[in-house]
């Protein structure tokens, strides 16, 4: 299974458990919008057009990211999978992911399984969060990055820097967000989802880790676009957060072809 099959058709609730293909909206704006969902979207560029979801860890972006490419028939692609796959070819090797050249090494094969569970597995997790703050391993996957998001029909891709590096001229930018502390019960929901022994204190202190790591490094750090829409997640459940995004994603949508 592809990387983009993958995420399109498995949509994960933000506590990590299969959830329906989205999306209750889809039934109320069914007739109205089919033709509006499937986008050729030439209006917009030639291409079609390019969604950017960019946010911390476990913020609801992957949830988001799905549903969108599913309401409007795009491709989609979970950037942090590639880093993932990159991290877990270093572990099967016994590399150091403290040094950066054995990880950029492990950026050579990329051919990988997405549905494989240990690229969600804790050791890779970790690995994965570690090596994505190498400049070298960051722009040995910039290119596939890039390239899938021109390809014609257009694109949704999530990540921590879509909209400012890989896409900065995306049609649609959202950068989704909630507070440490809900985006760690989130992941605490999800581990234990998955039988594994995890603390809410350690899960929260792995967020606050990971939220320092990510928007410090020096090289495309974890930040909102000056023109991404910003969408706080904190307070919403799944279903809400999308309708919440589809609604955005439209008005941009319609703003780029009046």
């Amino acid at each position: 299974m592809s990387l983009s099959q993958h995420c399109v058709t498995q949509c994960q609730r933000f506590g990590g458990a299969p959830c329906h293909r989205h999306i209750p909206l889809s039934k109320q704006r069914a007739s109205g919008n089919a033709r509006h969902r499937e986008f050729g979207l030439s209006d917009v560029n030639k291409k079609g057009p390019v969604i950017a979801v960019d946010g911390p860890a476990a913020s609801g972006k992957g949830t988001i990211a799905r549903a969108l490419a599913a309401h409007f028939r795009l491709p989609h692609m979970d950037t942090g999978m590639l880093y993932r796959a990159v991290a877990l070819n270093l572990w099967r090797w016994g590399g150091d992911p403290a040094q950066e050249f054995e990880a950029l090494r492990a950026c050579d094969d990329l051919g990988f399984d997405a549905a494989d569970p240990e690229l969600r597995s804790e050791p890779v997790s970790k690995i994965a969060s570690m090596i994505s703050a190498y400049p070298s391993v960051r722009t040995a996957l910039l290119k596939r990055q890039q390239d899938f998001a021109q390809q014609p029909g257009g694109a949704v891709l999530d990540g921590r820097d879509i909209g400012t590096v890989i896409a900065p001229d995306a049609t649609v930018k959202l950068f989704v967000t909630a507070s440490p502390e809900v985006r760690a019960e989130r992941r605490l929901k999800e581990l234990t989802g998955r039988g594994m022994n995890a603390h809410y204190e350690d899960v929260l202190a792995d967020i606050r880790a990971r939220d320092e790591r990510d928007s410090g490094r020096e090289f495309a750090p974890l930040k909102r676009a000056p023109d991404a829409l910003m969408l706080d997640t904190s307070e919403l459940g799944p279903d809400q957060a999308v309708a919440e995004a589809l609604r955005l994603a439209e008005e941009r949508l319609t703003a780029a072809t009046s």
